[in-house]
């Protein structure tokens, strides 16, 4: 064995990548359209607040939820567009599956970043792991047409520090031997899995940086900390201990669907539509995980940001939404006050329990949820087939008739502009991502 390859191993007993888009809503639409580049991106129009920002964007001080009219007074030449979550995901796909090239072991974290783990390529790909993280990035940039940033490191949170040292389209390598240099003036906020109250309490102890929290004797930190906290300062001191989510996720805790819409108002039959919505969509992601709903809270805000929340509970689990939004009317009219104007509804499935658990039964309640279950699937097939919403409540009628935000907020993602004669919104995601317009 080389000398080279020694310290490789001695360096990175497992070898993890995090790569990370680097503003990746506003790089899509960039990558799209290159007559944007090098301008000011900010998505987020129908919101009315940045979901995303160029780094040119940045550089005029633009923040993230930063409100547009704030934006416009910042950065007089922005270009303000709105979210093509569609045409996101689909380059997220692809982010993916280039990464995938080099190896199976991909997690998919996040729709901007994933982890990897490539120990042990460097012979049957006979490069280093640094040559195989500066291929990817290559490809990567190349492919999609903007930057990503990488970090190479011996586990998970310390790829993440890595990631994020040389943004944007950075690599950065950190060997364990290393560690301590780049942890030595990170302050202790900066790790993942690390929030406010957690560095608050640091602070109580006198520690301000990384390195301070992972130089912490190890039974301290045990007593001090919960699992989650020890695991982090493990991964600090150069350990593998948080192990890659290769597999689908096939749960959920709760599912949440909260939706704005503008101009605010306070016609019942259209705010309640939206609701009616958004339960729509909520138990489209419980059929996905194949949950049923045992209680359920529904949320009214107002146009002064003042929300009211009402909680029920079902006698069975339910994924079905002309069950659950006939089962809201009566909390929903006691929410609902005609004075007021509300500018978003959201509803919470909570309490889960697996579809069909039913047992037969005499009064044919299981025969009723088998003959539902039957009805969405055909439901769920067409929306596959024709886009989401093809076939919705007409309690949703509303909500679909007009556009969720009025105004130049309603504008519509350019890609749904573009289509060629006989494409339907959900064919055009199945052709080649094109860099710029096609006339």
């Amino acid at each position: 064995m080389s000398y080279d390859a020694a310290l490789s191993i001695g360096s990175f007993p497992r070898a993890i990548l995090h790569i990370d888009g680097d503003a990746f809503f506003a790089s899509c639409e960039q990558s799209r359209n290159p007559a944007l580049r090098g301008k000011p991106v900010v998505t987020g129009k129908e919101r009315g607040i940045a979901s995303s920002m160029s780094y040119e964007a940045k550089a005029c001080g633009v923040t993230r939820a930063m409100p547009l009219h704030e934006i416009r007074k910042r950065c007089p030449n922005v270009v303000i567009l709105p979210s093509d979550y569609e045409t996101y995901s689909l380059l997220s796909k692809r982010l993916y599956a280039i990464v995938r090239r080099y190896t199976p072991d991909v997690e998919e974290y996040g729709i901007d970043e994933c982890f990897a783990d490539i120990t042990g390529l460097r012979r049957p790909l006979h490069m280093s792991y640094e040559q195989i993280a500066e291929r990817i990035k290559r490809e990567l940039d190349t492919e999609l047409g903007f930057t990503f940033s990488i970090g190479l490191a011996p586990n998970k949170v310390v790829a993440k520090v890595a990631s994020k040292w040389k943004k944007p389209s950075g690599l950065t390598v950190i060997p364990a031997r290393e560690i301590h240099t780049f942890l030595e003036n990170l302050p202790a906020e900066k790790i993942w899995g690390i929030g406010r109250h957690t560095s608050n309490y640091l602070e109580k102890l006198g520690i301000t940086t990384a390195l301070q929290f992972a130089r912490m004797r190890e039974s301290e930190v045990r007593a001090r900390f919960s699992k989650p906290f020890y695991e982090i300062w493990q991964e600090l001191n150069g350990r593998f201990i948080l192990p890659l989510t290769l597999e689908e996720k096939t749960s959920q805790a709760s599912i949440q669907k909260m939706r704005t819409f503008t101009p605010p108002s306070n016609d019942k039959k259209f705010v309640f539509a939206q609701l009616s919505k958004n339960i729509e969509n909520a138990c489209i992601k419980a059929r996905r995980y194949k949950l049923a709903a045992r209680r359920i809270t529904i949320l009214l805000r107002t146009s002064t940001f003042h929300d009211t929340a009402a909680e029920l509970s079902l006698s069975h689990g339910s994924a079905f939404p002309d069950e659950i939004v006939t089962a809201c009317e009566s909390p929903f009219n006691s929410l609902f006050n005609p004075r007021v104007t509300y500018r978003a509804t959201a509803v919470i499935l909570t309490k889960f329990e697996p579809v069909l658990s039913q047992q037969p039964d005499l009064f044919g309640e299981s025969v009723r949820v088998e003959r539902l279950v039957k009805l969405y699937d055909a439901v769920d097939a067409i929306a596959a087939r024709y886009g989401k919403h093809t076939a919705f409540l007409g309690s949703s009628f509303a909500a679909h008739a007009y556009a969720q935000h009025k105004g130049d907020r309603g504008d519509a993602p350019e890609r749904k502009h573009m289509g060629i004669k006989g494409e339907t919104k959900r064919q055009r995601l199945n052709i080649p991502m094109f860099i710029g317009d096609v006339s």
